[in-house]
């Protein structure tokens, strides 16, 4: 059996540290089908090197506003020329005209995509990760979007920076749902669950039908130990999205320890389902 830490050795939260992301975004180009994680032994995603520029990637070009159809024509040709493990020499990827150019070392090859302007370069980081390195920024407008892009880009380099953008943002449009789902995991990982929660709270009065905002509430709800209130939070996320596959998975994972196998098994089985569906 292929051992997925080896294959894949990239985590979600790797994931999110490397590329600047947020958890929602993350998730939302898998289940999106842009890229297809491994699961390894404890049921975790595990990201290969491919995925992980493949992510970069379709961000970008969803951000550009590219059509789905032309996203998908794009990465397909990208997967298809990408090494599997990163060259020593770096990858770098940016547009000409309308193709997407990659140069690997000195050899340079295209993958056809749709109007963008892509420039990033990939190179090996302490410990073998994968970076990208970007060319300054341009100073963001101070609009809820525009702090919330800010925030991206500052979670793995200057935590407080990311949160104080994050709560502009939240201050310029309360109902801005990924910023309530990024900040409450980034305190999450700085060990500030309870605040996570209270956060989680504060974004339902004004997102109160986002399942991925329930989800993450559960999350940070088991990491306080508080098993009951999380899956009561899984519960409401499938109310408002049954095919929300985790929320079953963690949902059955507490209702076995609960002592209900029965409704713990349902749950699973549904999750089985939605997997074998992808």
């Amino acid at each position: 059996m292929t051992d997925a830490a080896a294959v894949a050795p990239y985590t979600l939260r790797s994931i999110e540290e490397m590329l600047g992301l947020g958890r929602s975004a993350v998730m939302s180009l898998v289940d999106a089908g842009f890229v297809q994680p491994m699961r390894g032994r404890r049921n975790e995603y595990r990201f290969s090197f491919q995925d992980v520029v493949l992510l970069r990637t379709a961000y970008q070009l969803r951000q550009a506003r590219i059509s789905p159809r032309k996203m998908l024509r794009s990465l397909r040709q990208l997967r298809a020329r990408l090494p599997h493990d990163l060259p020593l020499s770096g990858l770098r990827i940016r547009a000409v005209g309308n193709d997407v150019a990659v140069r690997d070392g000195d050899a340079q090859w295209e993958a056809q995509s749709g109007q963008l302007l892509l420039d990033l370069e990939v190179t090996a980081a302490a410990g073998g990760a994968v970076a990208f390195l970007q060319h300054a920024a341009q100073p963001q407008p101070a609009t809820a979007a525009g702090c919330y892009h800010r925030a991206l880009s500052l979670e793995d380099s200057d935590p407080a920076g990311a949160e104080a953008a994050y709560r502009q943002a939240l201050q310029l449009a309360p109902q801005f749902a990924d910023a309530y789902v990024n900040l409450g995991a980034l305190l999450c990982e700085h060990q500030r669950c309870a605040e996570a929660v209270a956060l989680y709270d504060l974004g339902l009065q004004h997102v109160p039908g986002v399942a991925l905002v329930h989800f993450n509430r559960g999350i940070a709800l088991e990491d306080l130990g508080q098993r009951d209130a999380a899956l009561a939070s899984y519960l409401r996320c499938l109310a408002l999205d049954a095919a929300f596959g985790d929320a079953h998975y963690n949902a059955a994972r507490l209702l076995e320890i609960k002592g209900e196998p029965q409704s713990a098994l349902r749950h699973y089985s549904a999750y089985r389902r939605i997997q074998r569906g992808r």
